[in-house]
């Protein structure tokens, strides 16, 4: 996925990473509508789930093979979510988070998108997004109609 956003260098987005509970799930279970936008962002976007399964429910909720699921551990999980996001290429990511331990992963990718739903958004979150979304669904739609982001991003 190619972005052209007046004001910053040509983005070539690879990969998406998402926190799960308070970005793409509410209380371990996904947020109707997800599934089907990432179905359709998964032929240009290598699609990541990053978390630390709070609820025990990832790999059911997320049982689709253009998901790729990563289950973390307890400790650090801010330094173990931007190591992941390293690894893929930070210049080639989206991320996508609301909490405390998806600051440093939002603020060293390429993009990052802070989602504020149900479950609030970490103010160390929100001050290392590139853009605030009042839900999910809006974020994904973001990726799926570039030129919203364009328009939010653009100088």
């Amino acid at each position: 996925m190619i972005l052209n956003i007046s004001g910053m260098e040509q983005i070539e987005l690879k990969h998406l990473i998402l926190d799960y509970n308070g970005t793409i799930a509410i209380n371990g279970a996904l947020i109707e509508g997800v599934l089907e936008r990432l179905k359709k962002l998964s032929p240009q976007l290598s699609i990541h789930v990053l978390t630390a399964d709070t609820y025990g429910s990832v790999h059911e909720q997320c049982e689709a093979d253009f998901l790729n699921i990563h289950v973390i551990g307890k400790e650090k999980q801010d330094e173990q979510k931007l190591s992941f996001i390293k690894s893929l290429g930070i210049n080639n990511t989206v991320a996508i988070g609301n909490g405390r331990n998806d600051a440093l992963m939002l603020k060293s990718a390429i993009l990052g998108f802070a989602i504020l739903q149900d479950e609030g958004i970490s103010i160390c979150a929100l001050n290392s997004a590139d853009v605030v979304f009042v839900s999910i669904i809006d974020a994904l739609d973001a990726l799926l109609i570039p030129n919203r982001l364009i328009a939010t991003l653009r100088n």
